[in-house]
């Protein structure tokens, strides 16, 4: 079993100084994540570190079922990890990054629970590795990745004047689809692009219910057939990602205005896959769809003109 530091044990005072661990978290958001750390570029210094430190907890997370050692992870592991959440969310580091993230939640103060839905997401992964239907690969979608939204969002913040925005929750608690709206549709495009590496591994994210609608069937993604089938049934998910990308569009206009324009570049940026993916013929499984950075330079005069008109 992959071995996490006791939540018991006291953390120790040398993990890193404030600026390291900043620092590292800056080195790997940049190193996994090149169209979301362009995107964080924009924002000013206190805001894109804050930001950075939470993408680190997320990708740490994330590896804990999908990284090297991934193998060694039992629900007992993420049961730790919870509980080292918990003591980060106390003021206590428990891993170098976390002191960046202490800082950040200090500054910026967040809710917890994203951060346990997200390991409850990590969670679905050790034992399903297939989603009979959307609504099944929604919520998986929402926990992996929606919950982002809700980190972040306290990070970018809300103009003063707008009252209650979209992206914030209601009185009831509960979370508006404007909040979780563009981190799903990140993950329905990563699960589009890595389609190929998923099956690799196992594992199918797209519906069954839609590869059955196009008469698709598993044995033709394991052997990456690329048909006429594969591209309706291609088009199809493209179509339903852009649906939840023009979601969150309707909520940007309430950031603050020092948000607006990161936000409208990570969201078109990452859009952009989509039609990398086009311009593959909807082969995802020996080509990888990105975004070459000519197109990224190009995409943000685009993002500021409407920042400031929408």
């Amino acid at each position: 079993m992959l071995q996490l530091p006791k939540p018991e044990q006291k953390p120790q005072l040398s993990l890193a100084s404030l600026a390291e661990a900043y620092e590292y978290c800056r080195q790997v958001t940049a190193t996994y994540s090149k169209t979301f750390y362009l995107g964080t570029l924009l924002m000013p210094m206190p805001k894109r570190r804050a930001i950075w430190a939470i993408y680190e907890w997320c990708r740490r997370t994330d590896e804990l079922v999908d990284g090297p050692k991934a193998r060694f992870t039992t629900p007992e592991t993420l049961d730790r990890w919870e509980s080292n959440l918990e003591s980060v969310f106390a003021g206590n580091p428990v891993e170098m990054p976390d002191v960046a993230l202490v800082d950040a939640i200090q500054r910026f103060p967040m809710d917890i629970q994203p951060f346990r839905d997200m390991i409850a997401g990590q969670r679905m992964d050790l034992y399903r590795c297939r989603y009979e239907t959307f609504r099944e690969l929604e919520l998986y979608c929402y926990r992996v990745a929606g919950t982002v939204g809700l980190m972040t969002s306290p990070v970018l913040g809300f103009a003063s004047d707008r009252g209650l925005v979209p992206w914030q929750k209601n009185d009831r608690g509960e979370a508006t689809e404007e909040a979780i709206a563009l981190g799903i549709a990140n993950q329905l495009t990563n699960i589009l692009r890595d389609v190929g590496e998923d099956a690799e591994r196992g594992r199918i994210y797209l519906p069954l219910e839609d590869l059955a609608l196009f008469d698709y069937t598993e044995e033709d993604l394991f052997k990456g057939v690329v048909d006429d089938r594969w591209r309706e049934l291609m088009r199809f998910e493209i179509q339903r990602a852009r649906k939840f990308y023009r979601s969150a569009e309707r909520g940007i206009s309430a950031l603050t205005r020092d948000a607006r324009w990161p936000v409208w570049s990570a969201l078109m940026l990452y859009q952009g896959i989509l039609d990398a993916i086009e311009r593959n013929d909807y082969d995802v499984f020996s080509q990888r769809a990105f975004v070459p950075k000519w197109r990224k330079m190009g995409c943000l005069p685009i993002a500021w003109l409407r920042a400031q008109a929408l």
